[in-house]
């Protein structure tokens, strides 16, 4: 499931991000969806790839109406991009960080950001 704010709603898109769906991704879509699925993982599209932030209304959303895990991907820059998803997350979104780790040509460490997951707390269901 990927997503793109449009019109101030967030719209699932397919087809390598270019074809927008008429579903809004809202708390009744997530649960409808979740009958489906073990964990979701969600793209902010607006800023993936591009490492000038994430979409913090997204990840708010996310935390606050995923009945299933739920993993953000999407303009993670800086180690403080992690705290905030963890803070507008309400500690329910885990992140994936791609093109901004150093092993990929980014400025992000990956034994920092290993470190700072290493210190999170986990809760197991």
């Amino acid at each position: 499931m990927v997503s793109s704010a449009q019109e101030g709603k967030y719209a699932i898109v397919t087809d390598r991000w270019q074809k927008f769906s008429d579903v809004s991704l809202d708390a009744e879509v997530m649960q409808f969806l979740a009958n489906f699925a073990d964990e979701f993982l969600v793209h902010g599209v607006d800023v993936e790839g591009k490492k000038l932030g994430i979409d913090e209304e997204l990840v708010a959303l996310l935390g606050k109406h995923s009945p299933i895990p739920v993993t953000y991907a999407g303009g993670v820059t800086v180690m403080n991009d992690l705290e905030r998803i963890k803070t507008a997350g309400m500690d329910n979104v885990d992140v994936t960080v791609g093109s901004a780790l150093d092993i990929f040509g980014g400025n992000l460490a990956y034994k920092d950001v290993v470190a700072w997951h290493n210190q999170q707390k986990v809760f197991v269901a």
